[in-house]
Parts: structure tokens; C-alpha cells; sequence
């Protein structure tokens, strides 16, 4: 997908625009089972929470990917997608045992993160195949609100509680099929992940009837030109080893999971928005584009980094800008960056905006969500129309104030 592509699909479906590359998802969930081919069962299971349009959801289905869910909501969808519930895991935090119960009657593998909720589903419903996730008190991620696996995280059940969590286990006579963890987003050093990993292994060997072992994921991917990014071949050739010997040792085959989110789909996607107004005060020329943290609220939220490019003037003379939104408060994606000279009318495109972009975008001010679009087989497809007036209001009810006179 090249710049004249994306400045054609701007100017067919209008910015802000949401434009996702089907190669490059493809081509990440490759390498990452390459990378553990040798593993006799791996299953990847697509964190949804990432980018949960059903036309990616669809992409993925048929090149073999399960589901990682976190909501109900999220399993309702998979199953619209077409996913089997089989191939749907369920790994929520904090929701009650109505909605686990309700989940758990479609079939679907249930994860449960707390012994209160464990030892009220384990009381009810014995026989039914349950999944643990422990927190292995292992810090990963490159911000606090990415990192899950810390001691003072509100997932999963402590490594510290695991003979307590054996005895309810003992009590209930549940069904434990697997182990899971997940350490945070972006991890930095695979021997802290094979670290966490050793720290699961030992507390599978208090159940006896697992079936597979979920490692979570957090794979770093490169946010700009020479960034660091998790090493997945050489976390596969150690990790894959070391999952064979402990597989011998258990004395069965075990199916080994991981469910990658950001891995998959955030170097696929582009955010391309338009530039409204070049604005020169006596410090700062700012570039104020037709969007905000309404739809990319990554820089706010994390102050993460997206690489931004003026696909409207690649070769122009750089200069500095910072690049702010439309919404009334701060609303700042760069301060002071080396960008080719942008004009007003310009298409600027934000890079790694496939993750965590739409899927967290809002309608603050009133505004409209943008539309999706897949780039596929050399060809646009639009898969999410942009929002309208009706949109914004369908939902919303009227009092019913007397007519004035």
C-alpha cells in the first residue's frame, strides 16, 4: 500500500480515515507461528479488544485464529464473525458471576482471574472446564497503565495465593484444563518473559488435567524508524524449547496459546486526517488537522508515538510542527517534529494506528467516529461506514416537554 494509494482512498471516503493493511496482518500472524513451529500445538487466539471490526475478525478466522475476548459483548461478536465458540476464549476482569454463567452457556472457554468468582463457579459448576489466570507478580510494559503482571495489578490471582487457590480447587473438584498469565503490553526483554514463564510452568504442576498453557502476549512492535521491538524469533526458539521439555516432564502434550492484539494489527493500520489550518504563533507552527484524541487517543493516554508522514508532500523541506487536533481541550499527537512542509489541504498519515485507535474512539464534542477501511487484494473495501447526525442521536430520548405556546 503506497502513499498514492492512501491519498486516492482520502479522497474517496473522505478523513478522517481508518485504513487497515490485510498483508501485513497476515504476515505478522505468519511469522508468528513460524517462530514456534516447532511446537506440536500452538494456538493463536486474536486479542479482539485491539480491533474488533468483524471484517478483521473474518480475516483472521480464515487463516486459522482463535478469539481472545474480555466481554461479553466481544463473544457475541465473535460469534457473529463466524468463530465456533470452541475457538472463543473468555478472559474477563471484574465482571460478575451472571455474566461468566451467561458466557459459559454458549460454549465458550471461560478464564476466571479471582478466588471469589473461582470458588462461587467452582461450587455451581464443577464439571465445567475452567481456565485460571495467575498473576506471576512479573513487570512488563513500557507504561504503568500496559503493565498487568505487576504486584499491585487488579489481574489475575496472586502467584503468592496459589495454595489457596489449590484448595478451592480441591474443595470444588473443578475441571482445571489451563493455565494463563499476561505480564503487560510491550515487552522489552524476552528473558523477563521466559522468567514469568518458568514462574507458570511451576504452578501448572498443581493441576493435573491441563490441556494447554496461555502465555498472554505484549509484543513490542517498532513505533519509528530503528525503535527496539520484541525479538518473536529468538522468544520462539527459546520459549519453544522450553515448552517441549516441560510438555516431556508433565507427561502430555500440551496445547501452548498466545493472544497477540497489537502484534497483528497495529503496524497494518494508517490514520489518515487532513490538515485544516497552519497556525504561526511567536514560538510554535502548529498543523491543526480535522481530528483529535476523539479518535487516536494513544498520545494522551500513553504518550505513545506515532510516526506521522505528509503523504501529500513526502520530499518537501522538513520543518517543525506540532500537530494538534480539533477538540477543546489539550489535544496534542506532536510537539515540535521534523515533518516535510505541510499546507493547509494536505493528508498527513499517522502510522501503528491498527491497534487501539478505533477501538477506543469516542463521539467527545458530538463528533463523528470515522469510517474503516480494508486495504485487501490491492483494492479498498470500505467495512465501516462514518457516522452521520442519525447515528449520534438514534440511541438518545426526548423529554416530553409540553410544546410551547
Amino acid at each position: 500500500m503506497q502513499s498514492k494509494d492512501l491519498l486516492q482512498l482520502a479522497e474517496q471516503f473522505g478523513s478522517p480515515l481508518y485504513v487497515y493493511d490485510a498483508e501485513k496482518i497476515k504476515s505478522q500472524y505468519n511469522r508468528l507461528t513460524k517462530a514456534f513451529s516447532k511446537v506440536e500445538k500452538l494456538r493463536i487466539n486474536y486479542a479482539m479488544k485491539a480491533l474488533s471490526n468483524v471484517a478483521i475478525l473474518e480475516l483472521l478466522r480464515d487463516m486459522g485464529s482463535g478469539l481472545d475476548t474480555v466481554s461479553i459483548q466481544e463473544v457475541l461478536l465473535g460469534l457473529h464473525a463466524g468463530y465456533s465458540p470452541e475457538k472463543i476464549f473468555y478472559t474477563p476482569n471484574g465482571v460478575s458471576l451472571e455474566e461468566i454463567e451467561e458466557v459459559n452457556a454458549m460454549g465458550v472457554q471461560i478464564n476466571i482471574d479471582n478466588l471469589s468468582i473461582l470458588e462461587q463457579f467452582g461450587a455451581k459448576h464443577p464439571n465445567v472446564p475452567v481456565c485460571i489466570r495467575i498473576n506471576p507478580h512479573v513487570m512488563a510494559g513500557g507504561n504503568t497503565n500496559i503493565s498487568v503482571g505487576h504486584i499491585d495489578s487488579k489481574f489475575g490471582i496472586s502467584i503468592h495465593q496459589l495454595p489457596h487457590l489449590v484448595r478451592i480447587v480441591e474443595n470444588t473438584k473443578m475441571n482445571i484444563v489451563g493455565i494463563h498469565m499476561h505480564t503487560g503490553s510491550d515487552i522489552l526483554d524476552i528473558e523477563v518473559f521466559l522468567y514469568a514463564a518458568e514462574i507458570l510452568f511451576d504452578a501448572a504442576r498443581n493441576f493435573k488435567n491441563l490441556e494447554f498453557l496461555d502465555f498472554g502476549s505484549g509484543f513490542k512492535v517498532p513505533y519509528k524508524k530503528d525503535d527496539i521491538e520484541t525479538d518473536i524469533e529468538e522468544l520462539g526458539k527459546k520459549l519453544s524449547k522450553r515448552f517441549n521439555a516441560f510438555c516431556t516432564e508433565y507427561g502430555k502434550e500440551l496445547t501452548l496459546i498466545f493472544e497477540p492484539g497489537k502484534f497483528l494489527v497495529s503496524e497494518a493500520g494508517q490514520f489518515l486526517v487532513k490538515v485544516n489550518v497552519i497556525k504561526q504563533t511567536t514560538s510554535t507552527v502548529f498543523a491543526g488537522i480535522d481530528s483529535g484524541f476523539n479518535h487516536l487517543i494513544r498520545p494522551m493516554l500513553y504518550g505513545s508515538q506515532h510516526h506521522i508522514e505528509n503523504i501529500s508532500n513526502p520530499k518537501g523541506k522538513e520543518r517543525f510542527y506540532s500537530v494538534v487536533g480539533y477538540i477543546c481541550e489539550t489535544d496534542t499527537f506532536a510537539n515540535n517534529r521534523r515533518i516535510p512542509e505541510i499546507k493547509e489541504g494536505d493528508i498527513l498519515s499517522f502510522r501503528n494506528a491498527g491497534a487501539y485507535c478505533y477501538s477506543m474512539a469516542s463521539n467527545y464534542n458530538s463528533r463523528y467516529k470515522p469510517a474503516e477501511v480494508l486495504w485487501f487484494e490491492g483494492q479498498g473495501h470500505l467495512i465501516r461506514a462514518h457516522e452521520t447526525f442519525e447515528d449520534l442521536i438514534k440511541n438518545q430520548i426526548s423529554l416530553p416537554l409540553p410544546a410551547k405556546v
